[in-house]
């Protein structure tokens, strides 16, 4: 397959994505809401009592913000994206129109995944343009981030969004199923990692979670959602990448192998 089919396919995956309201609405939701509903309360707080809360904006509240996007919220955005991507085709019964036009079946499962990270990432922007205007609107004199830390955050929301949403893609090939992969992976990302992650009684064992590689490289403070286990960068790194081609090489399995 050429490169320039290649882009056509991405961008026919692109296409039915952007299509695809529902999911790219809610999506935006799950990414900007929280974030807007944090500043507008933080905003309340100092509006009300100073002495005890500090500005909504500055380092702190950029911190804070950022936790909500890149750790809790970006990435439940990134699996129904992902999901959709992987399981789009079959849900919406073109992917036997697909198949018996010849082309790759490895070829339909593998350009999924650049057009899921693209919307993806349009939506981690978008909500990381909202945590900067809250974090300078609402400074109130309060330090303000420098620009390598903004930069930081910028890059791990796009790698931590990025990474659940291929993820996403390949389970929900696995699964065809929407409903399934999506209620699976929420499950995973909001229940099973943090609990697994705070029990200390697993030990080493905890490096293999996901989140903690993920969060492994976070520039932000990231609370009580996970409790962090120390690794190196280079076990981080390893995990991720087994994380990704297991659930890739699964996705590209299923789609080879399952009936048209």
């Amino acid at each position: 397959m050429s490169a320039t089919i290649a882009l056509r396919m991405v961008g026919a995956d692109l296409l039915k994505l952007r299509k695809k309201l529902g999911t790219v609405i809610w999506s935006l939701v799950l990414a900007l809401g929280p974030v807007l509903i944090f500043f507008i309360v933080r905003a309340a707080q100092h509006g009300s009592n100073p002495a005890e809360h500090g500005p909504a904006g500055g380092v702190d509240g950029f911190m804070d913000s950022m936790r909500i996007l890149a750790v809790l919220f970006g990435p439940l955005a990134a699996i129904m994206i992902g999901a959709e991507g992987g399981a789009g085709d079959v849900a919406s019964g073109v992917f036997r129109d697909l198949v018996v036009t010849g082309r790759s079946r490895l070829a339909l499962f593998l350009t999924r995944v650049p057009a899921a990270i693209a919307v993806t990432w349009l939506v981690t922007l978008a909500g990381f343009a909202l945590v900067l205007a809250g974090t300078f609107a609402f400074a109130g004199g309060a330090e303000t981030p420098t620009a390598a830390e903004l930069a930081n955050g910028l890059a791990f929301s796009l790698f931590s969004t990025a990474v659940i949403c291929i993820v996403a893609v390949g389970f929900a090939a696995l699964t065809s199923s929407r409903p399934a992969a999506l209620t699976v992976l929420i499950g995973w990302h909001l229940v099973a990692s943090p609990l697994l992650g705070s029990i200390g009684s697993l030990g080493s064992s905890r490096k293999l979670i996901l989140d903690q590689a993920i969060n492994h490289y976070s520039p932000v403070r990231l609370g009580d959602h996970n409790a962090n286990v120390t690794m190196g960068g280079a076990t981080a790194t390893v995990v991720v990448l087994a994380w990704l081609a297991i659930f890739l090489a699964l996705g590209a399995w299923r789609t080879r192998t399952m009936d048209a």
